[in-house]
């Protein structure tokens, strides 16, 4: 087995433990989700593109229960831990090393040719962010009647 690389480490360190994400589940004593939510920014790279990945990316995401709150030919995420979640959906920016069932390990082909880019840390997507969106192009929509597979009602 490998031993994790820097990358690897520092993602471990920025993002939560299981068991932290486990108490971002528990309800407020009004009922409602105690999470705080994330953004995250997403770009499916001109490879992608040209290899009509687009629909695939955004589906994976949908699924995931994230909300599309932005998009241009970028795409803005919002979720609980966004942005620790889409960086292990995403898998390694290395394509021989991406797992199956990741984005790149399913579609990459080449370290130069990795299919998406997201950011890799809340500071990192909201400048991202504020580079490409206006906060106007932002959408705030309730998911009234929408329950996620992921996030209990």
């Amino acid at each position: 087995m490998r031993g994790l690389s820097g990358r690897a480490a520092l993602r471990g360190l920025m993002c939560r433990t299981r068991a932290s994400v486990a108490s971002l589940l528990a309800r407020s004593s009004s009922g409602g989700p105690s999470w705080t939510l994330e953004r995250t920014l997403v770009a499916v790279k001109p490879d992608g593109v040209q290899r009509r990945l687009v629909g695939d990316v955004i589906q994976r995401f949908e699924r995931r229960g994230f909300k599309l709150v932005g998009m241009k030919m970028l795409q803005v995420w919002e979720g609980p831990n966004v942005v620790c979640t889409s960086r292990a959906m995403i898998g390694h920016t290395n394509s021989a090393e991406a797992a199956p069932g990741t984005i790149r390990g399913d579609f990459s082909i080449h370290i130069s040719r990795n299919v998406i880019h997201a950011s890799d840390s809340v500071e990192g997507a909201q400048r991202e962010i504020q580079l490409w969106f206006q906060s106007s192009e932002l959408v705030d929509w309730a998911d009234e009647g929408h329950h996620s597979s992921i996030y209990p009602a």
